[in-house]
């Protein structure tokens, strides 16, 4: 069966890196949503990965989940980089004592 030309592709599946330093965090994690719209942005400027993403919630109103992984991230990084319009999507959250677990898909847009 052929996939649907219209729909992302899946880039990466991994976990949201940094979410225990976070501050207000915590106090948000009930607003999110297992197939939520999240964003993801470079940050080029980064004294330590060359190559870090931030990801946020997606909305008039975003909130900085954390980054993707370092080691995972580069391909995405550059992508960014090249203008190509990326997304992602939060597929698991879990409390694992005091840190919130969050992973998410990153999305290459399709036209």
């Amino acid at each position: 069966m052929a996939a649907d030309s219209a729909s992302p592709l899946v880039l990466l599946e991994c976990l949201i890196a940094g979410t225990s330093h976070r501050e207000g965090l915590k106090a948000y994690e009930p607003n999110l949503q297992i197939g939520q719209d999240l964003t993801v942005a470079r940050e080029a400027d980064s004294a330590y990965d060359d190559w870090a993403v931030r990801v946020y919630t997606a909305g008039a109103e975003p909130m900085w989940l954390g980054y993707l992984p370092e080691g995972r991230n580069e391909t995405v990084a550059r992508l960014l980089d090249a203008g190509f319009e990326l997304t992602g999507r939060l597929t698991h959250k879990a409390w694992e004592d005091d840190w919130l677990y969050l992973e998410m898909e990153v999305l290459l847009l399709r036209k």
